[in-house]
């Protein structure tokens, strides 16, 4: 027979475990990452300077573990690298599964869905064409059906090539690589690609083609994605991580020593209209 004191315990049990659930679930990212002193941060293969996996070692390098390092420093944390796809990215942040994206852009349906921090930098659209097409010189020369634009799906690209070329003939590969290999190939005439990749693409695949930056010079703003929240505490310390680092130039510095290193890109090869 279950006793008077068996039952009173049984219930003080359930109801202690629905109100530790409940507290879980009202626990906010940055009390997330406090508790737990881990920065789950979002990183993606073949994604070279922004993120760049070493097969050897596999160690991550590139803008984004930099940036993570640097921050998860400022906030006395440890880092958690989370493999994701600019497609999914957007998702892994709704379903806590990372706290940070770097290198999101902050478009209209994006921010109905996520949070973004103020800007880490500004990057340049390019259009990497192959060979015998071209010169490129406006984007009004690609926006037209008999001309094949190919760009990698859920990316920066992918939103400003559907903005800018309307008229264009756009495929939606699943990477940016097989973006840039229909290119090679000759089954699409030119990949919209933003210039911090572009360039670390044709100095390593040079035979892809050639890269023109379209007049208006078209520029967009880099963020870091963070999860939909009305508290704001892990925004406002991402945002005062970025405006110290950006006073001690170290996002310009970051970006520079990545493209040297990881890309071969050297600081006085970039376009002239290319401005952070």
């Amino acid at each position: 027979m279950v006793s008077k004191f068996s039952i009173l315990k049984s219930v003080a049990l359930a109801t202690s475990l629905c109100v530790g659930t409940a507290a879980m679930a009202q626990e906010t990212s940055m009390q997330r990452v406090e508790r737990t002193k881990t920065l789950r941060v979002g990183v993606i293969s073949g994604a070279t300077p922004y993120f760049h996996k070493d097969l050897v070692s596999q160690k991550w390098q590139g803008f984004g573990p930099d940036f993570a390092a640097s921050l998860a420093q400022k906030l006395g944390t440890k880092v958690e690298l989370v493999e994701t796809t600019w497609g999914n990215s957007v998702m892994d942040l709704q379903a806590n599964k990372i706290d940070v994206m770097f290198g999101m852009g902050p478009t209209p349906a994006r921010r109905e869905m996520v949070d973004f921090s103020d800007m880490l930098f500004n990057n340049t659209l390019t259009a990497v064409c192959k060979k015998g097409f071209g010169p490129v010189k406006t984007w009004e020369q690609l926006n037209d059906p008999k001309v094949k634009i190919v760009v990698d799906v859920g990316s920066n690209q992918d939103q400003y090539a559907t903005k800018m070329l309307p008229k264009a003939t756009i495929s939606r590969l699943d990477s940016s690589g097989a973006a840039s290999m229909a290119v090679q190939t000759g089954r699409a005439d030119c990949q919209i690609l933003m210039v911090l990749l572009a360039q670390p693409l044709l100095a390593k695949r040079p035979d892809v083609g050639s890269m023109f930056v379209p007049e208006p010079v078209t520029t967009s703003p880099t963020h870091i994605g963070l999860p939909k929240s009305a508290n704001k505490d892990l925004e406002n310390a991402v945002n005062a991580w970025l405006k110290e680092a950006r006073a001690k130039g170290e996002v310009q510095s970051v970006i520079v020593k990545n493209m040297e290193k990881l890309a071969g890109v050297k600081p006085e090869s970039f376009p002239t209209q290319v401005k952070f």
